[in-house]
């Protein structure tokens, strides 16, 4: 039996959230964001998204209260911002389980601690804001085939949601 593509009646939180969250291209979007993507261009240019998914996703998340829009660039707003847990879930998840290669690394602002799968900092046992989050690239060598700006940018060490 094939599920419906809304649950507008549905009391139940997941299924609602997924609403809004589940789509695959969805999520990738708002990675870039916590990772300081603003412009169209940048997103299109660092996901491969076909432009019109782009216009489409990024609509309904303006829509949904997730992102604002001025003039040419998109933010998280407090809404978009309460998803970091999620996204961390996923990164500590995908890393430990899925991942044989070095991801992206995470210290706390603050005291440079490490951050853990449970987003706590080793050094100072705080659950840092994500805007109080340095992310560090792997150690692996450059691909010469991403050469956009975002990739660019993300291949130093940079503050989340810093505008790229």
């Amino acid at each position: 039996m094939a599920l419906p593509r809304e649950y507008p009646d549905e009391n139940c939180p997941i299924a609602r959230s997924l609403e809004i969250v589940g789509e695959r291209w969805t999520l990738l979007i708002l990675r870039d964001a916590f990772y300081g993507v603003r412009r169209f261009s940048d997103f299109h240019n660092h996901l491969g998204i076909p432009k019109a998914v782009l216009s489409e996703r990024l609509t309904f998340l303006v829509a949904e209260g997730v992102l604002t829009k001025d003039a040419a660039e998109y933010a998280l707003t407090t809404k978009g911002k309460q998803l970091w847990p999620l996204l961390w879930s996923m990164i500590a998840w995908g890393s430990e389980n899925l991942l044989d290669k070095p991801t992206r690394s995470y210290r706390h602002a603050d005291c440079g601690g490490a951050i853990g799968s449970d987003r706590r900092c080793e050094r100072c046992d705080r659950v840092p804001d994500v805007a109080d989050l340095i992310g560090h690239p792997p150690r692996r060598p450059h691909d010469p085939s991403r050469d956009d700006a975002v990739s660019e940018a993300l291949r130093r060490p940079r503050r989340m949601l810093q505008p790229i």
